[in-house]
């Protein structure tokens, strides 16, 4: 008979989401795992099979978060698309502070985009999921007139996540807030 878990899993993929989030994943071992989370290097094999597995759990984690949060602002029809594009940006300006510096899904594209193709397919669906939501925002602000029915409401989706992945990198690279809030106005500054 197996022996009941006596740890909370999800408190171990929120662990190992920090850690990968701060740390990256190839700079990451198994100790720094156990350090992390707590648990044993039996545990964490049993329970998560390997580091790329609790990796992928973390990552996941990572943006359902992130994405619920971004679409929740997206689809907040009662704000003017501009607003809602400033609060994205300013998630990046102004992160919370107990998080880790930058963001693990452009961490992961910088780190793993180059040779992992099933990261990048998960990141892909995830990004296309939030461009088409802006999209879509966006197009309905034009016919609202509130943005210029001249621009490309695609390109100013893609935009506006170029920035945000700009913002975080900039963020971890420890560029000054004063910095970043004049990149995010400047972004405002087309709707």
């Amino acid at each position: 008979m197996a022996r009941p878990r006596t740890f909370d899993e999800d408190r171990a993929v929120d662990a190992a989401m920090r850690l990968f989030w701060t740390s990256g994943y190839e700079a990451t071992s198994t100790q720094d795992l156990c350090a992390a989370t707590g648990l044993g290097r039996s545990s964490i094999y049993n329970t998560f099979s390997s580091k790329r597995d609790l990796f992928d759990r973390a990552l996941r984690r990572y943006m359902e978060r992130s994405t619920e949060a971004q679409l929740e602002v997206i689809h907040s029809d009662d704000l003017p698309v501009r607003e809602r594009v400033r609060r994205i940006l300013w998630a990046a300006v102004d992160p919370d502070p107990e998080d880790p510096a930058g963001c693990l899904v452009v961490n992961t594209l910088v780190e793993l985009g180059p040779t992992d193709t099933e990261v990048i397919d998960l990141l892909d669906r995830d990004h296309a999921r939030k461009t088409e939501a802006l999209t879509t925002a966006i197009r309905a602000a034009q016919a609202a007139g509130e943005v210029d029915p001249g621009h490309d409401a695609s390109a100013l989706a893609d935009y506006v996540f170029v920035v945000l992945s700009g913002l975080r990198v900039a963020a971890r690279r420890g560029t000054p807030r004063a910095a970043q809030l004049a990149v995010a106005e400047a972004a405002l500054r087309t709707f």
